[in-house]
């Protein structure tokens, strides 16, 4: 039974990998798409909801653009990211405002509402890791995301 298990979450563990680099190729094809797109690149309007749409759905037209995550600044309103990236600054801000720690992708996963599967689970780690990286959120411990200390837990008037 154990090494059963063993097996069971090294291929889990390979399907999450396999899983994180086909994301990366979807994103660089949205890119090149934006790039080479009639519109000459611009991303006016265009945001991809990535947890609500299965992995082997075809990508609509709306879709064919990823989200722009700008990086923070102070008076930079929440209302500049889309809706999704929204949601887990709102999830971090009512966590610190209630004195709580930080949260894990697959917490948040569970609070809104989403399927723990990993495809779900490693697509807001994503997120959670996009805007680590733009200022918006903090990663104090592996895996854990709270707000960034100057991002304050107010949506910006949005």
């Amino acid at each position: 039974m154990d090494e059963l298990r063993e097996e069971a979450d090294r291929i889990q563990a390979e399907l999450a990998s396999a899983e994180q680099e086909w994301q990366e190729w979807v994103i660089a094809r949205r890119r090149v798409d934006t790039v080479l797109g009639p519109n000459g690149g611009t991303t006016d309007d265009a945001e991809v909801a990535e947890d609500r749409r299965d992995a082997d759905a075809p990508l609509a037209p709306r879709d064919a653009v990823k989200s722009q995550v700008p990086v923070w600044r102070e008076e930079l309103p929440w209302s500049v990211l889309s809706v999704d990236y929204q949601r887990i600054l709102k999830a971090l801000a009512d966590r610190v405002r209630l004195g709580q720690g930080p949260l894990t992708c697959q917490e948040m996963a569970a609070a809104f509402g989403m399927d723990l599967v990993p495809a779900r689970v490693e697509a807001l780690r994503s997120k959670a890791k996009r805007l680590v990286a733009r200022g918006w959120l903090a990663e104090p411990a592996p895996g854990r995301f709270t707000l960034a200390a100057s991002v304050t837990g107010t949506t910006g008037g949005s």
